[in-house]
C-alpha cells in the first residue's frame, strides 16, 4: 500500500540507486539556476535524444545565451546551431519569438508563474513545471513520459494521461520531494525502467512495483 512515507523511502533508494549516473543535460542546466538557458533547454530537449540536445544547446548558447544576444540571430542561423534536434526549424522560430516577447514584455526575466510560462509558444505544463521547479526552485511536478510511465507501472497512480498523473502526484507525494521526482525518474527509465522489456532483476524497486503493463522483462 502506497503512502507518503513509502514514496519518500522509494524516492531515496531511487537517488542512491542512480547517484553515479551521468545526469541529463537538462538537469544539468537546471543546476546553474539560469531560468533562460534552461527554458531554451528544454525546447531543444523534446522529441530529442539527450547527447544531440546537449550538443546544439552548447552550440546555441556559446553564440547567444540571453533573449537580447539570441535577437542578434535570425532564424536560419538558429537553426544551423540546432541542428539535428527533432524538429529543427520549427524550434529555431519558437525560440526566436520567446526571446523576443521576454525582451518587450518581461525585461529579458523569465517569469516565475505559471500563467506566465504557459503564455509563450511551445512551452506546456512540462515545460514550465521544469523551469518552475528547477529555474527557480519552486514546488512543481514535471510529468513527462517516464513519470506518467513508471508511476503508473509502480501502482502509486492509476491515471490516463500526464495532467492526471501530475494531480495525483501532487496529492500523495510531499511537497519538498516535488522537484526530485522528475530528474530522478528520467534518468531512471532511460536505463533500468525502459518502456519494452524493463530491466526489472537489476531494480532495487521490484519488490515494491506492481509491474503494472508490464508483460516482458528482463
Amino acid at each position: 500500500m502506497w503512502n507518503d512515507k513509502k514514496v519518500v523511502k522509494v524516492l531515496e533508494i531511487l537517488a542512491d540507486y542512480t547517484a553515479s549516473w551521468n545526469r541529463p543535460y537538462v538537469e544539468r542546466v537546471g543546476e546553474k539556476r539560469d531560468p533562460f538557458q534552461l527554458l531554451i533547454a528544454c525546447i531543444l530537449s523534446l522529441r530529442t535524444k539527450d547527447e544531440v540536445t546537449a550538443r546544439a544547446a552548447r552550440n546555441l548558447f556559446s553564440q547567444a545565451s540571453t533573449p537580447a544576444s539570441l535577437l542578434t540571430l535570425d532564424e536560419k542561423k538558429i537553426a544551423q546551431l540546432i541542428y539535428p534536434v527533432g524538429f529543427y526549424r520549427k524550434k529555431a522560430r519558437t525560440i526566436r519569438d520567446i526571446s523576443l516577447i521576454l525582451l518587450k514584455k518581461y525585461n529579458s526575466r523569465v517569469p516565475d508563474n505559471w500563467e506566465g510560462l504557459l503564455s509563450f509558444p511551445g512551452v506546456g505544463r512540462k515545460t514550465a513545471a521544469l523551469v518552475l521547479s528547477q529555474g527557480y526552485g519552486k514546488p512543481a511536478i514535471c510529468v513527462d513520459t517516464h513519470v506518467h510511465r513508471i508511476t503508473n507501472r509502480w501502482g502509486l497512480v492509476k491515471t490516463k494521461n500526464p495532467e492526471e498523473t501530475e494531480k495525483a502526484l501532487m496529492e500523495i507525494v510531499p511537497a519538498d520531494y516535488w522537484q526530485k521526482i522528475n530528474p530522478l525518474l528520467v534518468i531512471f527509465g532511460q536505463r533500468t525502467c525502459k518502456p519494452i522489456s524493463p530491466f526489472c532483476s537489476a531494480c532495487p524497486l521490484r519488490k515494491d512495483c506492481q509491474k503494472v503493463g508490464v508483460t516482458i522483462h528482463r
